[in-house]
């Protein structure tokens, strides 16, 4: 049995030229494209997560280096 998207494709595309299915292809592909440009806020730093690894780097480079090594600046 046949699904509906099956069935679209059968009666709508199969008549078009391979031009047009083409376009029709493209469109379809840059209509996804839009949805997913939005931007994943969960992904990203908040203001407390960049002090905390800038606190951490400072306090890692402190213990890294010797009491003897000289620090360039």
């Amino acid at each position: 049995m046949p699904t509906e998207i099956q069935k679209i494709y059968d009666h709508v595309l199969s008549t078009l030229s391979s031009n047009e299915r083409l376009q029709l292809a493209t469109l379809i592909l840059n209509s996804l494209v839009q949805e997913t440009i939005n931007v994943d806020e969960s992904g990203t730093w908040t203001e407390q997560d960049q002090r905390d690894l800038t606190t951490f780097s400072l306090q890692y480079a402190m213990t890294s280096f010797s009491d003897d090594e000289e620090i360039v600046e």
